[in-house]
């Protein structure tokens, strides 16, 4: 099984290391810096993909945002089960339902917070196994409109409105917080980014003493795998 994770953030390495946990789950996978353009030829031989998140916005004329643009809906073409957090969820977005969707925000919404899972979402593989609310830490400055025909909105917040989506029944699925990152290396991601976070209204000491390991957000991605892995094995049966 290969799975080609696509790095939007302007470092080659992550936080998270969500790229080990994939490998760890029986994935090659072939991580590319889309950052600095680095993009495959072809989408041949892949079975999954991870979008990244990134400082930038989906909406922004630049090079390889506007290459990725075009890779997502070849993804979307070939039914290729894809994962995007944070920016990749935006960017999600915009290639598949259209370049308005991503707005600049009035404010940031930003903290540890518990997500209302809607009715959709109990019917869906990416939130199967989930009660009423998934926590995980939010920092978004941008968003994705939740209107669109083709989105299925499975998480919201009173602030905002589309927070996990899937698009139409395709393996396709956005996810705008954080749930990759456990205790240790959010504490680790908010030191780093105290200016920033400051800057955005976050008392970072306080984003600190409350990280959790966040069990059950980590589900999201783990069900993104199983779904993955299930889907591959059924194509090479058939």
């Amino acid at each position: 099984m290969r799975l080609l994770f696509l790095q939007n953030g302007p470092r080659r390495t992550t936080v998270s290391k969500l790229e080990q946990r994939f490998a760890d789950a029986g994935f090659a996978v072939d991580f590319k810096f889309a950052y600095g353009g680095e993009f495959p030829n072809s989408l041949d031989g892949y079975d999954a993909c991870f979008l990244s998140g990134s400082p930038h916005g989906a909406y922004e004329d630049i090079p390889w945002i506007i290459r990725e643009h075009e890779l997502i809906e070849e993804l979307a073409e070939r039914g290729v089960p894809t994962l995007g957090i944070c920016f990749g969820s935006q960017i999600l977005g915009s290639a598949l339902c259209g370049r308005d969707q991503v707005f600049r925000r009035q404010r940031c919404e930003v903290g540890w917070m518990s997500l209302d899972l809607t009715p959709e979402s109990s019917r869906d593989a990416l939130t199967s196994g989930l009660a009423r609310s998934v926590h995980m830490f939010v920092w978004h400055n941008d968003e994705v409109r939740d209107g669109h025909r083709d989105m299925r909105i499975l998480a919201a917040s009173p602030d905002c409105p589309n927070h996990v989506w899937r698009c139409r029944d395709l393996p396709i699925w956005g996810i705008q917080g954080h749930p990759e990152v456990n205790a240790a290396q959010a504490r680790v991601w908010f030191e780093d980014s105290r200016k920033r976070l400051e800057a955005d209204g976050a008392d970072v000491d306080a984003l600190k003493r409350d990280a959790s390991d966040g069990v059950e957000a980590k589900r999201l991605i783990s069900n993104f795998i199983e779904h993955a892995k299930a889907a591959c094995q059924q194509e090479r049966v058939s």
